[in-house]
């Protein structure tokens, strides 16, 4: 029999994971696994909400189906419906949840008609049921996910007004001239921004928002209010369980959290004392993970099965053929220390064994190197990518280029011979090759002047 690994969360983490591997995937939501990144897209009417569907998986999902909790002593999760589902290895692809802002007016789980948060395709759909044109509409939040939201009510003729608590637009990402000039494009869309703005309460009228109130008094009327306070990892279920739990679910290389038999990826995994919350972490994620779980199965020689309930069982290799555990029921740990073990002599003075040779290295996830873009429509698109740490440190050398009349701004930043950050807006022509020189974390070359790193061909 081959291992049975299920994977809870359907998000981009858990898909990847079920094209890769034939798994179990129990999906919260009714619909079948979709791209988060594009969801904007759907508000404003780009692309229709099929468009969206991520690529098929190897195994049929069950979806609308909501774990509740982990039997980690029988291997068992229990699901909302009342069914169980017997895994031999679990993944936690959990994601996250929206970070509901403490307003006056918002409290418990239930929220006032009209106030949405911005995360998955029904919050999409219903918000773009309730937009239309002259609609007034405030969004909390002046991140990534609050400008793209912001963008995607204009597009759909409301009235917005963004709020930004602190003092420029993406902060996390941008540096203040990138970030001016993000928000001059956002205004020309005809978004009223505010930054410094604390949002204190929302008013409502018969169960339905009418108005989101500052802390400096100053009041702004509302039919919809878009929730983009950022998200927090979704770790109930791990916790409730009595794994390690920090930010997110702790993970080591090998993605395993503190119960060898469950794994964690994506938004709800902490690795090396870090949340991503980002889509391309969270594919490396899932493929490093694939890979690993598919080198274990082969490294396992055939054999009768063990009947531990503590042994893990194995993957199916890819041809699907089952593959059972090896000698004396060994768990995959002992074999890989057996493999390792020198041979010594043998007591009747013949040559001892031939020893074993040293296994293959193990696939291990090291961390993601992120690079954040975003698209924003409008009469004139603009583009913006950013990496790394865009704000200079004492003595590290800093190339930027402005160019007015094309609304395009450049700019990386190099500590030593490495570079370390960048942003560019507008103009992404070097982003390719910037965002390689970054990733690769490689020393870029002496000779090349550092103002070829941002023309177009990346210095190449």
């Amino acid at each position: 029999m081959s291992t049975r690994i299920v994977v809870v969360g359907s998000g981009t983490a858990g898909a990847r994971l079920a094209q890769r591997l034939p798994v179990t995937l129990l999906g919260e939501e009714p619909h079948a696994p979709y791209n988060r990144v594009l969801l904007a897209d759907v508000l404003a009417g780009r692309y229709a909400s099929e468009v969206i569907a991520l690529p098929e998986l190897r195994e049929p999902m069950r979806r609308g189906v909501r774990a509740v909790r982990i039997d980690r002593a029988a291997r068992v999760v229990e699901c909302a419906d009342g069914t169980t589902v017997g895994y031999d290895r679990l993944v936690l692809a959990t994601g996250s949840n929206p970070v509901l802002p403490p307003l006056r007016g918002l409290r418990g789980f239930r929220l006032p008609v009209g106030v949405h948060p911005f995360r998955t395709l029904d919050d999409c759909l219903e918000l773009r049921a309730l937009v239309r044109p002259g609609v007034r509409a405030v969004v909390i939040g002046g991140g990534l996910l609050g400008v793209s939201a912001a963008r995607a009510l204009a597009a759909l003729g409301a009235e917005v007004v963004l709020t930004q608590q602190g003092e420029r637009l993406m902060e996390r990402q941008l540096d203040a001239q990138a970030s001016a000039l993000l928000r001059d494009h956002v205004e020309a869309l005809g978004v009223e921004v505010h930054t410094e703005c604390r949002v204190s309460g929302l008013r409502q009228a018969d169960g339905a928002v009418t108005a989101v109130e500052l802390a400096d008094g100053f009041v702004l009327d509302a039919q919809v209010v878009v929730l983009a306070c950022g998200v927090r990892p979704r770790v109930g279920l791990a916790q409730d369980a009595g794994l390690d739990v920090a930010k997110g679910i702790v993970v080591d290389d090998e993605l395993r959290t503190s119960d060898p038999y469950i794994h964690a990826i994506g938004d709800c995994a902490e690795h090396a004392g870090r949340v991503y919350g980002l889509a391309g972490p969270a594919l490396e994620q899932a493929d490093a993970l694939a890979d690993l779980l598919r080198a274990e199965a082969e490294a396992l020689p055939p054999g009768p099965r063990s009947t531990d309930a503590r042994t893990p069982e194995p993957l199916s290799a890819e041809d699907g053929t089952p593959v059972t555990a090896g000698p004396g029921d060994r768990t995959p740990e002992t074999l890989r220390a057996d493999a390792r073990t020198p041979q010594t002599p043998r007591p009747d003075g013949q040559a001892p064994e031939a020893p074993r040779p040293e296994p293959a290295p193990r696939p291990a996830y090291t961390g993601t190197r992120a690079l954040t873009r975003l698209t924003l429509g409008g009469p004139v698109a603009l583009d913006l990518a950013a990496f790394g740490e865009a704000t200079p440190l004492p003595g590290d050398e800093v190339v930027q280029l402005t160019d007015a009349t094309r609304r395009a701004y450049r700019k990386v930043v190099v500590r030593g011979d490495r570079l370390v950050g960048g942003v560019l807006l507008g103009d992404l022509a070097a982003v390719g090759t910037l965002a390689r020189a970054w990733e690769g974390d490689e020393a870029l070359p002496d000779d090349a002047p550092l103002l070829h790193l941002l023309t177009h061909d990346g210095g190449s």
